[in-house]
């Protein structure tokens, strides 16, 4: 079973989209039919008071063309440390899959961290992200069935894989307590 995960930041989420959403010059409402998301989820997420899926904040974030580190992650020292349990985690709609961000890329750099607890069921199926993104996963416990939604592979602890972020792909939990270190290379 997932653990309960923290809160999204909403107050930092909602000051990023809307900083972000003010950098392309989009309207609230051009910004929510571009990324397939409905007007009014778009403005209570720039309110902060929203409850953002990953699932909406990656949309959002294909749309704004930034890596979607850059709508969740606050301000962190040169040394970070993050315990089991804190970090930025947000939940799947679709499927039992919490992603939590561990290290955004730093300026001038693409890449971004994440530690990722699944659970059997529902897959969690995800849209191509921006071009060029590479996905880069190591099983740290269970087993899971990663990678484009056409050619995905079984991977156990410790095994690695990359693959093209840039078309559909999955990730499937084939045991219970199945977690990822997933990165996202953005090109």
């Amino acid at each position: 079973m997932v653990e309960q995960a923290p809160r999204p930041p909403l107050d930092r989420i909602a000051a990023a989209i809307r900083r972000e959403r003010g950098r392309t010059g989009l309207s609230l409402s051009e910004l929510a039919k571009r990324a397939g998301i409905a007007k009014s989820t778009l403005s209570h997420l720039e309110s902060g008071t929203g409850n953002p899926s990953v699932e909406t904040l990656w949309a959002l974030s294909v749309t704004l063309d930034v890596p979607f580190s850059r709508l969740v992650d606050p301000p962190r020292p040169r040394v970070t440390v993050l315990r089991r349990g804190e970090g930025v985690a947000v939940p799947s709609e679709q499927s039992d899959y919490v992603a939590t961000l561990l290290s955004s890329c730093p300026p001038n750099a693409r890449r971004d961290l994440y530690l990722v607890h699944v659970e059997p069921g529902v897959p969690r199926s995800s849209d191509p992200h921006m071009p060029g993104t590479m996905e880069h996963a190591v099983v740290c416990s269970g087993r899971a069935l990663i990678g484009p939604d056409d050619d995905p592979v079984e991977l156990g602890p410790g095994d690695y894989m990359a693959y093209p972020g840039d078309v559909p792909h999955l990730c499937r939990a084939l045991e219970p307590g199945t977690s990822l270190l997933l990165a996202m290379e953005h090109s």
